[in-house]
């Protein structure tokens, strides 16, 4: 007999095969099992997780890295609750996720029943669009539209629940998925570039300024003409890390740690700023726009957010690439040697080398920066969790490439990268992977370590350990004088890794770390590294920048 129908977990996995997903990430429960079942009898490798926030955050990862939704799935109630995080830290960081997740019946929908929460309500601020499939008709449909929000720029995160009911209903052979069609953004009006060139022609010490978005528009190359073209310098913001590498004799650097690090000399005398890409979740343009008296040029696919330190003088909201290559020749201004460029390379060199010859153990952050950089190759990628440690890597970490250095700075969820790190390694299966953690996000998410061990995925997680959450103990010291109820006991990490089957390693020593990376990413394995790091150097690095002459030109 031939089969007329098929379920409508059916029919969404043959939409998610049309919309070229590969992976999905999720925990399988009892009101989603014929998803999980169609799955498996798919294209598309169901990628087991240990826990559902784990799962949004590898999604996430893997959306941040190829541009493509990644995939999160989970059961109704808790399950679906415990996908929250890691979706609205999608949508913060601007990266495409698609999360679906099984419901209560339509049946019982309206009455108070088990394990039934308005997660369509729950969603809806943490999302684009947060919906519920009502019926096996909409599937096509709704699934094509979520990946189309999700994937258009701004991008971010779409939910959908699945209730029970509708899962298993029959889905007729005439319901099939839909043809994707991309937008595409429109060439750049030529009164917007007539505009921003004459700001630019008339500027005395413009700045460049490339962020999140000019990465995720593959915009580097028509950067880095750009800024040639002009001699302007290019500062980034942590997600723009590696747009223009760091190497390239008009980088600055990344800017947002805080207000008077070295970077932000760079805008001190700026009087026009070229935010390529940039997104005000990044960081506050407070910091670098104290007055509001920058004249500021938006070049972005969307128009820019009201700040009063963000006030834009030209949007250009076009493709990014397109809109520097004809902007460039329109500008008179003769290039001129970018003010305080050098000056800002060579102090930031200056410390990561410092760091680099620093024998103290419990070792200093910068030798850990040091090390790490030295240990991975150009377009391997490093994972850096929030904490302590984003400031020290996200400042110090030369970036050449981007997304080889990944932060999280929207929502700056911790706990993030070892999950994350099974994502980049799905995503970039090529790259080394390495973590970069604290003792305290470590231990929320380890769990998945597990996970990357059945997926036999090598990857190398460092652990910077205080015993403490330090980036806490800093802001207390800083702002209260003293820090409480910040510190905590550890594990032996090292019997920690080995009882999941992973590779352990201590660091006794400042000058056994490098090795011991190296040896960690050359192994086909998982391997934890345990490294203690002497976080004393938080508040010298407060005073050092304090005593700087603000004028480095």
């Amino acid at each position: 007999m031939i089969k007329s129908s098929r379920s409508a977990a059916e029919l969404i996995v043959e939409c998610l095969e049309n919309e070229g997903v590969t992976h999905v990430f999720g925990i399988p429960g009892e009101e989603n099992i014929r998803l999980v079942d169609a799955l498996s009898r798919s294209s598309i490798e169901y990628v087991l997780t240990r826990h559902e926030q784990g799962a949004a955050f590898m999604a996430e990862t893997y959306g941040r890295l190829t541009g493509k939704a990644g995939v999160c799935s989970a059961t109704l109630g808790p399950g679906a609750i415990n996908l929250l995080l890691g979706v609205a830290d999608a949508t913060t960081n601007s990266t495409p996720v698609v999360a679906l997740s099984a419901q209560v019946g339509m049946h019982r929908r309206y009455k108070e029943s088990h394990q039934s929460v308005d997660l369509v309500s729950m969603f809806a601020p943490a999302t684009k669009w947060s919906d519920l499939v009502a019926t096996p008709g909409a599937v096509p449909e709704m699934v094509r539209k979520a990946f189309k929000l999700a994937q258009t720029e701004r991008p971010g995160a779409v939910y959908l629940a699945v209730p029970e009911d509708v899962e298993e209903a029959d889905a007729p052979e005439s319901l099939r998925p839909l043809p994707i069609n991309v937008p595409r953004a429109e060439e750049p009006s030529r009164g917007q570039l007539e505009r921003a060139a004459a700001i630019l022609s008339a500027a005395r010490n413009p700045v460049v300024l490339a962020g999140h978005g000019a990465a995720r528009a593959e915009a580097g190359d028509a950067v880095r003409r750009f800024a040639e073209a002009l001699g302007l310098p290019v500062a980034t913001t942590f997600h723009g890390k590696g747009v223009l590498p760091d190497d390239h004799p008009l980088a600055l650097g990344a800017v947002g740690f805080m207000s008077r690090d070295y970077v932000n000399f760079g805008f001190d005398g700026a009087d026009v700023i070229v935010a390529i890409g940039y997104e005000l979740q990044e960081f506050d343009p407070v910091r670098i726009n104290p007055t509001g008296e920058k004249k500021i040029i938006h070049v972005h696919r969307f128009p820019a957010e009201v700040d009063a330190h963000y006030d834009v003088s030209v949007g250009l909201n076009s493709d990014i690439g397109r809109s520097l290559d004809a902007l460039a020749p329109m500008v008179t201004r003769a290039p001129q040697p970018p003010a305080g460029g050098e000056r800002i390379r060579e102090l930031i060199g200056a410390e990561l080398e410092r760091g680099r010859e620093d024998d103290r153990f419990p070792l200093a952050p910068a030798r850990i920066v040091a090390d790490t950089r030295a240990a991975l190759g150009r377009d391997d990628i490093v994972l850096v969790d929030t904490g302590a440690l984003k400031m020290w890597m996200a400042r110090l970490y030369p970036t050449y490439a981007p997304n080889t250095c990944v932060i999280a700075n929207g929502l700056s969820t911790m706990a993030w990268t070892v999950p994350g790190a099974i994502g980049a390694k799905i995503a970039r299966p090529d790259a080394k992977v390495l973590v970069a953690t604290g003792d305290g996000a470590f231990l929320m998410n380890s769990q998945e370590i597990e996970t990357a061990l059945r997926l036999r995925l090598s990857m190398v997680i460092l652990i910077w350990v205080d015993d403490a959450y330090g980036l806490i103990s800093w802001k207390m010291d800083l702002e209260i004088g003293h820090n409480v109820d910040t510190r905590f006991g550890n594990p032996d990490f090292v019997r920690y890794a080995e009882s999941f089957g992973a590779t352990g390693y201590r660091i006794g020593a400042a000058e056994e770390l490098l090795p011991t990376l190296q040896a960690a990413l050359a192994a086909d394995t998982v391997s934890v590294i345990a490294c203690p790091v002497d976080y004393t150097a938080n508040l010298e690095l407060i005073t050092s920048l304090g005593s700087l002459d603000e004028n480095l030109s």
